[in-house]
């Protein structure tokens, strides 16, 4: 799921302290007049210039920083049923405002002529039935993952587990390798095939995203890079489309961006500009890998980690942890969902919102609110066990295949909240894609159901038709990662580093690179 971190404002103004040094009562006067009737923003802009260092130019401070000022954020409920809103609690534009201009040129949304994501589109404009998240999903169906991805996925887990890295800080090394991962995945291309602009933008654009304050160095200047590369990856990514659709790709049906080509036509759902902007948007959503893993790692740490989930990892692979024996899930299966319920690397479910009352503001005022993930997932209406590490509570959890219209009435709804509707693809497959009442997408596959676990109380990867289609194919990964640890012998420690490099390893998640591993074999 994309996950654009909202920042704190006194986060901003300890910054801008820290920035003017002895003089602080320019901060307080900022404050002041930030708040104040009598607001002016180019006024703002121009005590925001006097503050801060020469480098940051009037653009940067107008169209980041300021909107980083005048962002509300509002915490959400923890719901009850796997359903937001879709009109009052919209995903239209929701992203935080000062993020806008590392994905469009003109600082602010332009989605109709430079391309979009489903992650920063509503429910309505989709197309319908929620055309373009199916669309989005078809290259992530479970029935993929084996035959088109599984060996990229093997060969990176071979590499970042090879015996010379043992007992070394392990998060630098999978960032120095990520990126020909996601590239492999997403148009087939790896290695020196990759520009180091295009490497050095997704590298910037996840420091970004980690350390989010616009006011610190590391932040304007990462941000600033990726402005200054987003067109060269622009026109790369479309040049490999272009190489991709004309046959000089290899296997191309192993990539994600064909089934978008295939599925979305480039019509109106899913325009060729819009598998572009997919290309680097998924930034966003991939970028929690590094952050699960390296939670996952502590909690396997020999020295450091949980002895009740070692314990349960034990026994599960130990097992015949890939029979699900009439279950929908598999011990491994189960294991995983329970880790990202636990973990949580998602924070929630963001929505903007719009004011309401008759005087209009004296400058655009950015609000958003946020339903909490791991709030939700140990909500104790849900389980009677909410707290506890139990894989085995997904045995019996409602499944979307089972969220039907003589379920929705039982719950007490009058009719269906989301009538299930049914997209074939149009890749070669037996595939359809289709929802469950509450709008949450799943594949069907020559006959073989693929659901996910339909609860509330399981929200890692949010709600509803809301919930992030790439949810099946992080936990493959992560059970590919699983695998490799245990065939390997491998165990986690601390390295006890007086000095561990700090690594941006996902949205608001930068961490000390203190943990290695050994292995048996």
């Amino acid at each position: 799921m994309s996950f654009f971190p909202i920042l704190k404002i006194e986060d901003v103004f300890a910054s801008l302290s820290r920035k003017a040094k002895r003089d602080v009562t320019r901060v307080r006067e900022l404050e002041e007049e930030l708040f104040s009737k009598q607001a002016d923003k180019g006024r703002i802009a121009l005590r925001l210039r006097e503050i801060l260092p020469t480098t940051f130019d009037l653009p940067y401070i107008e169209n980041v920083i300021f909107p980083a000022l005048v962002t509300a954020a509002y915490k959400g409920e923890r719901l009850s049923l796997p359903m937001i809103d879709p009109e009052r609690f919209t995903k239209e534009e929701a992203l935080p405002y000062f993020f806008w201009g590392m994905l469009y040129d003109d600082w602010k949304p332009n989605l109709e002529e430079d391309g979009l994501s489903v992650f920063i589109q509503g429910y309505a404009n989709r197309g319908e039935d929620n055309h373009r998240k199916r669309i989005y999903y078809s290259a992530l169906t479970p029935d993929l993952y084996e035959p088109m991805y599984k060996n990229k996925i093997t060969a990176f887990f071979e590499q970042l587990f090879r015996p010379e890295n043992a007992n070394k800080p392990l998060m630098r090394q999978y960032l120095d390798t990520y990126f020909d991962l996601y590239w492999e995945l997403h148009l087939g291309v790896t290695g020196n095939d990759i520009p180091s602009e295009v490497r050095q933008l997704g590298e910037s654009f996840n420091t970004v995203l980690a350390y989010v304050n616009p006011i610190e160095d590391i932040v304007h200047d990462n941000y600033v890079r990726v402005r200054a590369f987003r067109q060269t990856l622009r026109n790369w990514i479309d040049q490999k489309i272009e190489d991709l659709l004309g046959g000089e790709i290899p296997e191309p049906q192993k990539t994600f961006a064909y089934y978008w080509l295939k599925n979305g036509e480039q019509g109106p759902d899913f325009r060729r500009k819009d598998v572009i902007f997919e290309c680097f948007h998924n930034f966003v959503a991939l970028s929690q890998w590094g952050n699960t893993i390296y939670q996952i790692m502590s909690k396997l740490s020999i020295d450091d980690g949980e002895p009740e989930i070692q314990k349960i990892f034990k026994e599960i692979m130990s097992s015949n942890f890939e029979r699900a024996d009439g279950t929908p899930f598999t011990p491994l299966d189960r294991f995983v969902m329970e880790l990202f319920r636990t973990l949580s690397p998602n924070d929630g479910s963001i929505s903007t919102l719009t004011e309401t009352g008759q005087l209009e503001s004296l400058y655009p005022r950015y609000g958003y609110i946020t339903n909490p993930h791991k709030a939700t997932s140990e909500e104790p209406r849900h389980w009677t066990n909410p707290t506890e590490f139990a894989p085995d509570r997904y045995i019996d959890a409602p499944t979307s295949d089972q969220i039907d219209e003589a379920r929705a009435k039982e719950i007490g709804f009058a009719q269906c909240p989301f009538h299930q509707r049914s997209m074939e693809v149009k890749d070669g497959r037996k595939t359809e894609l289709t929802n469950s009442a509450f709008g949450t997408v799943y594949g069907i596959t020559d006959g073989q159901t693929y659901p996910v676990c339909d609860y509330a109380g399981y929200a890692p990867f949010g709600f509803g038709y809301r919930r992030c289609p790439g949810e099946q194919f992080t936990i493959e990964f992560i059970k590919d990662f699983l695998r490799k640890v245990w065939s390997d012998g491998i165990e986690f420690k601390n390295l006890r580093l007086e000095n561990p490099e700090r690594v941006p390893v996902g949205p608001t998640a930068v961490v000390d690179d203190n943990i290695g591993f050994t292995r048996s074999t």
